[in-house]
């Protein structure tokens, strides 16, 4: 059996439950391939920014993601925060150099609630004289 290490990113609505272990560079996200679950442009470098500020090879290291809830972009700084964890976890040399990029910083926005007489958050509805 192959040991791993499992860490937990989180981002609006999102909960990516990651794990890392040594391997030969396959990144599966949800049973599927990571460039087949994340298509849009942009998204696929952002997950792997961790590797680059831990100045690490990605294909050395085989990922495996468990993602729920929200939307996409959720869903990436979600799956982005758990494999920076992972490697912090895994190397504890990493540790400035991803606080450094921010990686390991939980982004804590989220959707602000409903007030009552508003139609969102902040937007009333138009004003009539008449």
């Amino acid at each position: 059996m192959t040991t791993y290490i499992e860490c937990i990113g989180r981002r609006k609505e999102s909960t990516a439950r990651v794990r890392i272990m040594p391997g030969s560079g396959k990144f599966i996200v949800n049973d599927r391939d990571a460039q087949e679950y994340f298509p849009r442009v942009g998204d696929l470098e952002t997950i792997l920014k961790p590797f680059m500020a831990a100045n690490q090879d990605r294909n050395t290291f085989d990922v495996s993601v468990l993602v729920k809830g929200g939307g996409v972009s959720g869903q990436t700084g979600a799956v982005t925060l758990g494999l920076a964890r992972a490697l912090a976890r895994m190397n504890a040399e990493f540790v400035p150099m991803l606080r450094k990029y921010g990686l390991l910083t939980r982004d804590a926005r989220a959707k602000e609630r409903k007030k009552p007489g508003l139609k969102r958050a902040r937007k009333a509805p138009t004003y009539t004289k008449r």
